[in-house]
């Protein structure tokens, strides 16, 4: 069974060697939607693929670092990169282009790190990211799977190679999210308490 998740941010960009002359010498930015598609083969306690609500913490936060921030490839010019961090206290280093394609594979991966580093609290069992759709635009999107996250021809993603401005970070619920994640420590969600036991026939 599969459910969605959407989350909103705005950002800004140069999307480098793009066809588009616009896109590709100018900074310019998208009000996105990303669509999160997690799967289970069962249902936890309540009965759910997993609970929405645990997707308002450390997913939810990795995500809304995008919002209202600048993003660049690690690879881009210098002095471009330096006027970015000079000029906006919000900015996130990916060391892939900062396309809809590729925002679609990070989140996929950012997520997948997360779901893998979690304590599961509430009979959760194989919940795995299926999908991440990043909309653009009203009619333009990216789609993500897990085979494209690993396809090294698209560019290799490692947790090291991303780098988040002091600000994002102090906007998460845990400022050492990141940190954290690279260190391979776990995340634990919140315990439950049994309410309600099913009858016996």
């Amino acid at each position: 069974m599969r459910i969605r998740k959407l989350f909103k941010f705005e950002n800004a960009h140069i999307v480098r060697n793009c066809s588009s002359e616009r896109c590709k010498h100018s900074i310019h930015g998208h009000s996105y939607q990303i669509e999160l598609i997690l799967e289970a083969k069962r249902l936890d306690h309540g009965q759910m693929v997993y609970d929405f609500g645990l997707l308002k913490s450390s997913i939810k936060d990795i995500i809304d670092s995008f919002d209202h921030a600048i993003c660049f490839w690690s690879k881009d010019d210098p002095e471009y990169i330096a006027a970015c961090k000079k000029f906006s206290a919000r900015w996130i280093s990916l060391p892939v282009s900062p396309s809809a394609e590729q925002f679609s594979r990070v989140i996929f991966f950012w997520a997948q790190e997360i779901l893998q580093k979690t304590q599961m609290q509430n009979g959760e069992a194989d919940v795995s990211v299926y999908s991440v759709i990043a909309h653009e635009t009203a009619t333009g999107y990216a789609q993500c799977f897990a085979d494209d996250v690993t396809n090294e021809q698209m560019g290799k993603l490692v947790l090291e190679d991303f780098e988040f401005s002091e600000q994002v970070c102090a906007e998460w619920h845990d400022p050492d999210l990141y940190a954290k994640l690279i260190r391979g420590e776990s995340f634990s969600n919140p315990s439950v308490t049994m309410q309600v036991q099913a009858g016996t026939a």
